[in-house]
């Protein structure tokens, strides 16, 4: 063989590809630059730096928020419908609903017993003057009466995602008792959502950047000092967080739904880091759809569970939150809580969970929390300061949940794909036909 037959065209020669960085090593990067720029912001008074950053961070939460109110109208829309393909439809959905109280009980618990324990209020040099009112209030007579909205443009406009809900609910409904004459509907609204979920893959593959900047203002804005101040809170809702998340949750697994916690942990991780990043339930809700596809639950039953349990399942902003930030600033405000108190809490973070809606932050849930216990308002101004800080461990542990409760409810009335579930990696989940955003490039080896 010539020497000239044997330098094969550079075509037909194997090509070598540019390894992938794994989306979880993205967001771990975008952490590490985000705390490294902030601490030089801070420390350096970089002005430049500090206004970056916060462009950076809060045009990638408003990209996101774009698409809540669509996405959030047509994803209930779709559920509800899907429903009639799903045998014991209504049994499902009051499963879904119980289990969804339960674990909402057992976080609140936890919270409860956390705060009791360490007394975060203690010992942190702030005073009732330090706190501010929020402009808006929540109440359980806003709550109540807020569902029903006056239009059905200024949901939209205001992003009222509760009343944005309540008329997906009603179309939904309303398209199942119509029967066949809604199906163009149906088949539009299908199309629809797939659209808006495609669209918000491209926001989603920006959450590494979007992390810069909102780690990195965090830390420039706040400082260490600040949190300092805060560190038993800001440490006790972490670690209830994470008992819900790797103790609880685990625990229900392996004895309610007999299956084995490591593999939904390694289903579920690309939604949950996602969700640690967005600070944003809705946000996630397409890969959480997705992730709990892949996880064996059948997708009928998941397209209505994910997006509900996306505006009504808050374990880490509407039970365990509420209930240390109401022993915190009672703490703090010199106010006594008693049994019943402790009750009404439980209470309010199982039913008036909604109130979260799936966005950034619990402000809400926490003004509906200290209004129902007669709290000054004034606390909430203590800590918002730190919210960002604590809402990515909170809506890590919600959107955890969201797709917990329909993996139980699946195994329980064996309709759970076993083998899927068994079989369900962490690999990035980019099933909305966005390959090219991840494809590997390939370099043919030099001759």
């Amino acid at each position: 063989m010539s020497a000239s037959a044997s330098t094969a065209n550079p075509d037909t020669q194997p090509a070598r590809r540019i390894p992938k960085v794994p989306f979880w090593a993205q967001i771990v990067a975008g952490l590490v630059l985000g705390v490294i720029l902030g601490w030089i912001t801070r420390t350096y008074d970089v002005q430049w730096l500090h206004t970056t950053l916060d462009k950076v961070g809060h045009i990638f939460v408003q990209l996101l928020k774009l698409a809540v109110a669509p996405l959030v109208f047509f994803a209930i829309l779709v559920s509800i419908t899907n429903l009639r393909k799903v045998n014991n439809a209504a049994r499902l959905a009051t499963r879904t609903l119980l289990w969804f109280m339960i674990t909402s009980l057992i976080a609140v618990a936890i919270g409860l017993a956390i705060g009791l324990l360490t007394n975060p209020g203690a010992g942190t040099g702030l005073t009732p003057r330090d706190g501010e009112k929020p402009e808006k209030a929540g109440s359980w007579l806003d709550f109540l009466t807020g569902i029903i909205p006056e239009n059905v443009i200024t949901p939209f406009a205001e992003l009222n995602v509760l009343q944005i809900v309540f008329m997906a609910a009603v179309a939904g409904i309303a398209a199942l008792k119509l029967g066949e004459k809604a199906q163009p509907i149906l088949t539009l609204s299908e199309s629809v959502l797939e659209l808006l979920q495609k669209a918000l893959w491209w926001v989603i593959r920006l959450a590494p950047l979007g992390t810069v900047g909102l780690i990195g203002y965090a830390i420039a804005d706040y400082g260490w000092d600040l949190i300092g101040k805060y560190a038993t809170f800001t440490a006790d809702v972490y670690i209830g967080c994470a008992l819900v998340l790797f103790g609880v949750y685990p625990l229900l697994l392996a004895t309610v739904a007999k299956v084995n916690p490591l593999q939904f942990f390694k289903g579920a991780w690309p939604a949950i880091q996602l969700a640690f990043v967005s600070r944003s339930s809705v946000g996630t809700m397409p890969v959480t759809v997705k992730v709990t596809e892949r996880l064996g639950v059948p997708k009928e039953y998941t397209s209505f569970a994910v997006p509900f349990g996306a505006t009504t399942k808050m374990d880490g902003c509407a039970a365990i939150y509420p209930a240390l930030a109401a022993i915190f600033i009672a703490q703090i405000f010199g106010v006594q809580l008693g049994i019943g108190d402790y009750v009404l809490i439980a209470f309010v973070s199982v039913i008036g969970s909604a109130a979260t809606a799936g966005l950034t932050g619990a402000t809400v849930m926490l003004t509906l929390t200290l209004s129902t216990l007669g709290l000054p308002l004034e606390g909430v101004g203590l800590l918002m300061a730190i919210d960002p800080i604590l809402d990515m461990m909170r809506t890590a542990t919600n959107v955890a949940g969201q797709a917990l409760v329909p993996v139980i409810v699946a195994a329980r009335e064996k309709i759970l794909d076993h083998e899927a579930y068994n079989a369900a990696s962490a690999s990035p989940v980019d099933d909305y036909d966005v390959r090219e955003a991840e494809q590997k490039v390939t370099v043919p080896v030099a001759a």
